[in-house]
């Protein structure tokens, strides 16, 4: 599965990698489903992923399903920005419009009937990615890359995206008063957490520091 990241929240906090909640458990008697919890990717209303996400886990432990359904997540990963000169922190979503859902599933693939009829009546939601009313399973390695990078970016955000940039890239200037402008990096300024980009202004090779967010390869 391939989704191009987007969406993006401004934080003050470092949060606590995401963990399992309580489950009660019950009895083996009234226990329906067979398989072991796996992951799932449910389709959500685009910039709806934390409300339909706090929702479904207010729900769960209402109807007392917790050993059904597991973890229910909007994975994020936490980056360092600079901005007017100060580094702030924001939380991106991995995978915009989209809701992760650790769960049981029946013997044949389906979501069980109250698990089913529990996500579907809640605001928001759309189906899971799957055929035949079926969800298709995440595979694990995929799984195993999602959690580590919540897990680690919630323990050592970085300066995201300045990385990405190198001396000699064309960039186009997509913000500011140079905006649309075409130039090369010049320097990397990672302290600033600025690149250095030589422009053509009148004529001329002029040099401007720019927030490494304003600037996009060519």
């Amino acid at each position: 599965m391939s989704i191009e990241p987007a969406g993006e929240n401004e934080v003050t906090e470092t949060p606590e990698a995401p963990a399992a909640p309580e489950a009660p458990g019950r009895a083996a008697a009234t226990k329906v489903v067979a398989q072991p919890m796996r992951w799932y990717v449910l389709r959500v209303a685009s910039n709806r992923e934390e409300q339909v996400c706090d929702a479904l886990i207010r729900k769960v432990k209402i109807e007392g399903l917790q050993d059904r359904v597991g973890r229910i997540l909007v994975p994020m990963q936490r980056e360092k920005r600079m901005k007017g000169g100060q580094i702030k922190l924001y939380d991106r979503k991995l995978y915009p419009g989209y809701v992760f859902i650790e769960m049981e599933t029946e013997d044949d693939g389906r979501v069980p009937e109250d698990v089913w009829f529990l996500i579907k009546d809640t605001s928001g939601v759309g189906d899971f990615i799957g055929s035949d009313g079926k969800p298709s399973e995440m595979k694990p390695h995929d799984v195993e890359k999602m959690l580590s990078v919540v897990e680690k970016s919630a323990e050592a955000p970085t300066l995201a995206g300045l990385a990405a940039f190198k001396k000699g890239d064309a960039v186009k200037i997509k913000e500011g008063p140079f905006e649309n402008y075409e130039g090369e990096i010049d320097e990397v300024l990672p302290d600033k957490g600025q690149v250095r980009v030589i422009v053509t202004i009148f004529g001329r090779a002029t040099p401007i520091e720019l927030e490494y967010w304003q600037v996009e390869k060519a």
